[in-house]
């Protein structure tokens, strides 16, 4: 009989000394990632991938959430056939200070911008 730990699934996520600041920087480029990564930020916990409506194919919204996760910017688990979401804002913060309220403050600006013209 398999215990639960031996039938859970787990995903690879880099450690933090492994963060890299350019894989950080490539994934909050795409704006499709820069979404995540904002509603990441409002969210007071871990969001499932089925709660975001995003613009792009599901193996697409797949591939922008493994390329958030293999950068280091959101650390991703299972719960059941869910997988759940979490912004590594700790992380990001000690390696990268002042890096991610920078980029969400400079989104959010753009995006006044873009809706007041």
């Amino acid at each position: 009989m398999l215990t639960e730990a031996a039938t859970q699934r787990t995903l690879a996520h880099p450690e933090r000394p492994e963060i890299r600041l350019h894989e950080v920087l490539a994934a909050l480029a795409d704006p499709v990632r820069l979404q995540i990564v904002r509603r990441l930020a409002l969210a007071a916990g871990e969001l499932a991938c089925s709660t975001f409506d995003l613009p792009v194919t599901k193996s697409t919204t797949t591939h922008h959430f493994r390329v958030l996760r293999e950068s280091g910017v959101i650390r991703q688990t299972y719960r059941g056939t869910a997988k759940m979401n979490l912004l590594r804002e700790a992380a990001l913060a000690e390696l990268f200070p002042g890096l991610l309220p920078s980029v969400l403050a400079a989104a959010a600006a753009e995006e006044a911008r873009g809706t007041a013209g």
